[in-house]
């Protein structure tokens, strides 16, 4: 069979995906296991170890599953409260040796690394779930504004796999529930605990505070947001400074104007400084230059800082300070000081076995249907044919959802299955009309394809607003959220059939009609 154009783009596209599944040097060589959490300012913390690190040893003895980490550590929970033992640890560019106490099983948790980069969703994976109440009774308005201030802010921060729902309780108290995916309830605490109040006050006077009604626009990329320098710290590691550009409203800027207006100079600088305040804690202060009194301005540059026990890990912590003041800034702060009433993590509902016995059923079924095909058509290679594409579509769609760290779910794994089920009735279309003998091959071809692309408008029209993606102009369905996933995998799988895998099928088929 001659391998056309087509045929190529097939090809190159599966190995494409198949690279952005596995990774190259694949993830299956990998010794040891993966640090999923490690709690802040913990001891072990403190040496280094951080999330997403592989331990490849422990006191000498090497990792290769999940069962040695457990037994490497088992001697710890002997130990008495205050107690301690040597631990050596090794990762991949760190070794720690330090004595530790029977915290240190509670402040890591570590698992299998993964045979690919496939990322799941809650009911796969697992993840944290709170339970958040405010400081005033809330009716369900005042409710949906705290859960919709929330989502952005998670938004903003660059969470995809989050769900937010509300509890009552039987005293009548209106809770927030948020469930994330992959994620520590430390973690989880850390994000959604503080209300991010941001005040910006010279003196006993607020010039801004956070949100849309005082600043207009906050910089995160190019020379509006960057690390500006970095520098080793007195006790040997390193920090770095970050620096990012706001821009204020009118209001605001007429305030900064009337208040450093009655400032007096002291050399280079106004008397007092602009201080920033988080939660009514000070956080940082920069010094206003002279040439600002009574000045109406509308940028400012916001400063801070992150420290690490290297240089990247430093870039990293400014990074991550720095994003998180930018969320602060860009969503405001919550309307309701917060308390969490529980906070615990959650095991995956279905776990990995359920996704296979699930990937064997769809593998089975495209079995079944090649059967049933090569009954009908007498011909091995059609069947042949038929699942090689089947599957083609199958790693494509994985491979997307990879490269676009989309979190596979339940869901999600269904729009899978269904859109290889159209896939299936497309390339049937296909061998129906290639085996008509009234047209020629390439007419035949071509109403086939004609076909196809009008059932794939129609599924495009009927999903697209399952995803959200034009929430903007309000349009979207009930209870969308649930069905997001499948909805997105059945659109990648759709798309990548119409424009890649189909018309390869259709040159195969053509030539076993020839």
């Amino acid at each position: 069979m001659k391998i056309t154009f087509k045929i190529w783009v097939l090809i190159v596209v599966v190995t494409l995906s198949l690279i952005s599944i596995f990774s190259i040097p694949p993830m299956i060589l990998r010794d040891g296991v993966v640090v999923t959490s490690v709690k802040q300012n913990s001891t072990i913390f403190e040496h280094g170890l951080r999330e997403g690190m592989t331990i490849l040893s422990i006191n000498g003895q090497i990792i290769e599953s999940i069962e040695d980490y457990k037994i490497s550590l088992k001697s710890f929970s002997n130990l008495d409260e205050n107690e301690t033992q040597k631990l050596t640890i090794q990762t991949e560019g760190l070794e720690i040796i330090n004595l530790f106490t029977k915290q240190i099983i509670d402040d890591i948790s570590a698992e299998e690394i993964p045979i690919s980069r496939i990322k799941t969703g809650l009911d796969l994976r697992g993840g944290a779930r709170a339970f958040i109440k405010a400081d005033i009774p809330l009716n369900d308005a005042q409710l949906n504004d705290l859960i919709a201030v929330s989502e952005q802010r998670l938004n903003v921060y660059g969470f995809s796999d989050v769900k937010f729902f509300k509890v009552l309780t039987s005293s009548g108290d209106n809770l927030m529930g948020i469930e994330i995916a992959g994620t520590s309830p430390d973690d989880l605490e850390e994000l959604i605990a503080k209300q991010g109040k941001f005040e910006a006050k010279i003196g006993n006077d607020t010039v801004f505070i956070g949100g849309d009604k005082d600043i207009t626009h906050v910089g995160r990329t190019g020379q509006d947001a960057l690390i500006t320098e970095c520098h080793q710290s007195q006790d040997g590691g390193e920090y770095c400074n970050f620096q990012f550009t706001i821009f204020l409203s009118e209001e605001a800027a007429q305030r900064h104007a009337d208040i450093t207006d009655k400032l007096t100079i002291n050399g280079s600088y106004l008397s007092k400084k602009l201080d920033f305040f988080i939660d009514e804690k000070l956080t940082s202060s920069l010094n206003i230059g002279s040439g600002l009194k009574g000045s109406v301005t509308t940028q400012i540059a916001i400063s801070g800082s992150g420290s690490g026990t290297t240089r990247d890990e430093a870039i990293d912590a400014a990074k991550l300070e720095m994003k998180k003041l930018q969320t602060i800034l860009i969503t405001g702060s919550l309307p309701f000081k917060l308390e969490i009433v529980k906070i615990d993590k959650i095991s995956p509902n279905l776990g990995e076995e359920f996704t296979k016995q699930i990937m064997l059923a769809g593998l089975f079924a495209i079995l079944a249907v090649s059967i049933v095909v090569f009954v009908r058509y007498r011909k091995i290679k059609v069947s042949l044919a038929l699942v090689t594409v089947s599957l083609s579509e199958v790693l494509i769609i994985l491979g997307v959802a990879t490269l676009v760290g989309w979190n596979l779910d339940l869901p999600s794994i269904a729009g899978i299955i269904a859109a290889v089920g159209t896939g299936i009735d497309s390339q049937l279309i296909i061998l129906d009309e290639a085996r008509s003998k009234f047209e020629s091959i390439v007419q035949r071809i071509k109403k086939a394809l004609f076909i196809i692309i009008t059932a794939f408008a129609t599924t495009c029209v009927a999903m697209i607003p399952l995803t959200g993606f034009l929430s903007f102009m309000g349009i979207g369905a009930a209870s969308a959220g649930l069905l997001k996933g499948f909805a997105v995998t059945t659109l990648i799988g759709i798309t990548t059939g119409v424009l890649i895998s189909r018309p390869a099928f259709a040159d195969i088929a053509r030539q076993l009609a020839e």
